[in-house]
């Protein structure tokens, strides 16, 4: 009796932790590259011990052949990671605007590690994405996060067929929607960036002899920076509400 227990117990915890794992190694803030694999680990085992008793319910007995085994489990990776990958591609909507402001101040050349992404980017989309995942602690976002991940096991059941269809026109919506919002998050600063280029043509026509390129750049930066200054708050207000926008299909009424 003990010995079924053990074994029925371990099998739910192996399944739940295989989920939360997933998600928690490439979900963006616990899945970055300085977050060291045993805090992650940790972490998901906490998580998987706390929440076992309410999904456990939802958890199949344990399979008699090792391939049934195998499926389930992979089957719970692949909803961690697309758990994760909605996360991912929100975030990477400032990525898309940090690379849009890069090219409109003239400081895409200006490379550095982002922390957040894992990738070299410019300095204005790794400034982005570390505000962005303060502010998502900060408003305590990460727990709408932890609790769509919970809630998903009642969504995705554990053993059961898996909605290829869905999932990749969920992630084809989520994408195309991060592009469009980093596209609107740079737009104040386009519209700046247009009213700026055609200005500093006009001045160019008007006196042939000005040095166009030593005179604008270093006005251009600073201008660029200063509405960047302005419009930051708001920015990371509609990332917030579209980050959270992201999870809320997924959590339970």
């Amino acid at each position: 009796m003990l010995e079924q227990f053990l074994e029925t117990n371990i099998w739910v915890l192996l399944v739940v932790a295989t989920r939360i794992g997933t998600m928690l190694s490439l979900v963006p803030g616990f899945g970055a590259g300085y977050v060291t694999p045993r805090l992650r680990l940790a972490l998901a085992m906490t998580m998987s011990f706390l929440i076992l008793p309410s999904v456990n319910i939802y958890v199949p007995a344990l399979p008699t052949s090792a391939m049934s085994l195998f499926m389930i489990l992979v089957g719970e990776v692949i909803i961690g990671a697309f758990m994760a990958t909605i996360g991912m591609f929100v975030i990477s909507a400032l990525q898309t605007a940090g690379t849009f402001i890069a090219y409109y101040s003239s400081m895409a050349n200006a490379m550095i590690q982002d922390p957040i992404s894992n990738q070299q980017s410019s300095i204005i989309s790794g400034f982005l994405s570390t505000l962005a995942l303060v502010a998502i602690f900060a408003a305590n976002l990460h727990h709408l996060v932890l609790r769509a991940l919970v809630d998903s096991f009642s969504l995705f059941r554990p053993g059961n067929l898996i909605e290829f269809g869905d999932i990749s026109e969920t992630l084809v919506n989520a994408l195309s929607s991060a592009f469009i919002l980093g596209f609107k998050l740079s737009a104040p600063l386009l519209v700046v960036a247009f009213v700026y280029y055609l200005a500093l043509g006009i001045l160019g026509r008007l006196m042939p002899t000005l040095q166009v390129f030593f005179f604008g750049l270093p006005l251009q930066v600073s201008l660029q920076i200063w509405v960047l200054m302005i419009c930051l708050s708001g920015m990371m207000m509609v990332f917030l509400q579209a980050f959270g926008n992201a999870y809320v299909p997924f959590i339970s009424p």
